[in-house]
């Protein structure tokens, strides 16, 4: 990859700037006590939301694939939950899950480094943001994370239909932003959504790798700090 040769940058959202297992483990602890968990035998809040990730993981897994629904996937994350702990999923209240969508997106904890690098990045290039996530929770989180004054144009799966790593979110993303492929970079936490997903258009990709986790050999540009991209760029 030759940065010099590039004008827009494409960034993931969620995993890659808003850090969503801090985020959601927040709201998780606080809805925990306000509906008494504890009295349904869930003794240990860290066991549900250790449980509650692993799901979520697995069925957001399914939903960019289509084997979902959006609504399939918001029903199933907690009732499984429930089930794997023992729990019957019917006592699950329905309210937790409209609070949780309420107050997720509403928290403002970021990777290390986002505003002072997106910054310096916006100096220079051309910005842009591409989400698998929904469309009302994306919206909300931009702006209370002062992220939108950093991105020309914005996409979100939901709204154009399909997924990462479908090539067509990235042809979409890419014309909505009135730029090409070869001048393009995208970066992001998913091997298969963003960095696969990319390289299949035929853009540079850069993967977001802050837990230092194996680098496959197709990974041609890996970092563990948002910050390493001033000194790549």
């Amino acid at each position: 990859m030759q940065p010099r040769n590039k004008t827009d940058i494409f960034f993931d959202l969620d995993h890659t700037i808003w850090d969503f297992e801090k985020n959601a483990e927040e709201t998780l602890m606080e809805l925990f006590d306000i509906y008494h968990f504890r009295n349904l035998g869930i003794h240990a809040p860290d066991r549900f939301i250790e449980t509650y990730n692993r799901n979520n993981h697995r069925l957001w897994a399914m939903y960019h694939h289509g084997k979902i629904s959006k609504k399939e996937l918001r029903e199933a994350r907690f009732a499984d939950t429930f089930r794997e702990l023992g729990i019957d999923p019917k006592l699950f209240p329905s309210s937790f899950e409209t609070d949780y969508l309420r107050l997720c997106p509403q928290k403002t904890n970021l990777f290390p480094h986002s505003h002072e690098t997106l910054g310096y990045l916006k100096e220079k290039y051309t910005l842009h943001l591409i989400s698998n996530g929904f469309n009302d929770a994306a919206q909300v989180k931009v702006v209370k994370c002062d992220l939108k004054k950093y991105f020309n144009t914005m996409v979100i799966s939901e709204l154009v239909g399909v997924h990462k790593p479908h090539p067509e979110i990235f042809h979409y993303a890419v014309k909505h932003a009135n730029t090409d492929i070869a001048k393009s970079v995208m970066i992001g936490d998913s091997l298969e959504a963003d960095i696969q997903g990319a390289q299949r258009v035929g853009m540079d990709a850069i993967y977001f790798n802050p837990c230092d986790a194996t680098v496959p050999e197709y990974v041609t540009q890996s970092i563990r700090s948002l910050d390493e991209l001033t000194r790549l760029f």
